[in-house]
């Protein structure tokens, strides 16, 4: 199921013994489009400590009373390996978390999760001795919040900011940026794929895309918290197939 982002960083954390606090924000891969890590505001006990949650540890998300459901005890995220809120994530630290949860390694394996598409464990860990698939020195791991306002750069200028992700709730993959073209008469708010990122400007605060204003500005209209249909996607990957022709 394809969703908005941004709704999620209000819903509850449910652990399996009781709620434990709320989604604050997320960390995505930004060589994948992937989001990795939920972030946590956490209650009571473990107020104060960056509690980051893995999409193989949903179990559910339950839209009408605003919970994500985790299939962990409190106990287990308690001593769940501790981070410091000051530094970046290292690779170091994912391999200790994922190590204590007993989970594979998203980094090693063909896929998107390691050995399969989805953050799904069918308790089968690939030996990461034996494969030597991209395993980077640094993580690239980014916070969503960061990039939430980032311009959209065109191939023939700025047009619009980034409003929100949507994600295919099932792989946590980023299928969509929402881009707001307000400022941009008369303006409306579109959808233009991952697919079409050409690179990210970190120290300037902008996003690159493959696709003219003009294919933007004219993208079927999104209206945010609808459910996007095929019909729609369809639509949009048509046109978007049309500008690309024609600017060929």
């Amino acid at each position: 199921m394809l969703r908005n982002l941004q709704p999620l960083a209000s819903y509850h954390l449910g652990a399996k013994d009781g709620a434990f606090g709320k989604v604050r924000e997320f960390y995505f891969d930004d060589q994948h489009w992937t989001i990795r890590y939920l972030v946590a505001a956490v209650d009571g006990w473990l107020a104060g400590k960056q509690v980051l949650i893995s999409p193989f540890a949903v179990e559910q998300i339950d839209e009408p009373f605003k919970v994500v459901h985790l299939r962990l005890t409190k106990q287990q995220i308690e001593n769940s390996p501790p981070i410091e809120t000051d530094q970046p994530i290292s690779r170091q630290f994912e391999a200790k978390y994922y190590q204590y949860y007993g989970w594979p390694m998203y980094w090693y394996g063909p896929s998107l999760w390691g050995p399969g598409p989805y953050p799904i464990f069918d308790g089968s860990i690939p030996d990461p001795s034996t494969n030597r698939d991209d395993h980077p020195a640094n993580p690239h791991l980014r916070s969503t919040g960061e990039v939430l306002k980032y311009r959209i750069h065109a191939t023939d200028g700025d047009i619009g900011h980034v409003e929100d992700y949507i994600i295919d709730d099932e792989s946590w993959s980023i299928r969509y940026f929402e881009v707001d073209t307000r400022n941009w008469l008369p303006g409306k708010k579109v959808l233009i794929p991952t697919s079409a990122i050409q690179n990210v400007s970190w120290e300037n605060a902008k996003v690159f895309v493959d696709l003219t204003r003009h294919a933007i500005k004219d993208a079927p209209q999104y209206h945010p918290g609808e459910a996007i249909k095929p019909g729609y996607e369809k639509q949009l990957q048509d046109h978007l197939a049309r500008e690309a022709h024609v600017t060929a």
